[in-house]
């Protein structure tokens, strides 16, 4: 990601969208949350995913970012595998995620036009 345009370009995309989205659950009230098998599954795949790039990078900046994403996967796991979350808990972890999303779209920002750091090469 670091001194790779596109990539830093897709992740502001992919948050942004996702940001709004948990915006618009909290703007609409909507604080039902999924809690089918497949669901908790697929977060804890994408959390691993993200786990794993956390530590494979050594640029700090993409870092960051997958910090940021891998807290959100953490709190939609949390919510996906807690059916007893009252509404007023589930609507302040969306708010969270909304913050963290939009947080993690300005770091892919700075990720994508900022120049390689130290031991890293251009495209690497």
């Amino acid at each position: 990601m670091c001194g790779m345009p596109v990539w830093g370009i897709a992740g502001v995309f992919g948050c942004a969208y996702l940001a709004y989205l948990s915006y618009d659950h909290v703007r609409r009230h909507e604080f039902d949350w999924p809690h089918d098998p497949i669901f908790i599954l697929t977060y804890a795949v994408w959390i691993l995913l993200m786990a794993g790039l956390l530590f494979e990078t050594r640029c700090w900046r993409e870092r960051t970012f997958f910090a940021l994403v891998l807290a959100n996967f953490s709190l939609g796991f949390t919510l996906a595998s807690w059916k007893t979350a009252p509404p007023e808990a589930v609507r302040e972890l969306r708010i969270a995620s909304c913050v963290l999303w939009a947080f993690a779209a300005l770091v892919s920002l700075v990720v994508a036009y900022s120049a390689p750091t130290g031991n890293q090469k251009k495209g690497a």
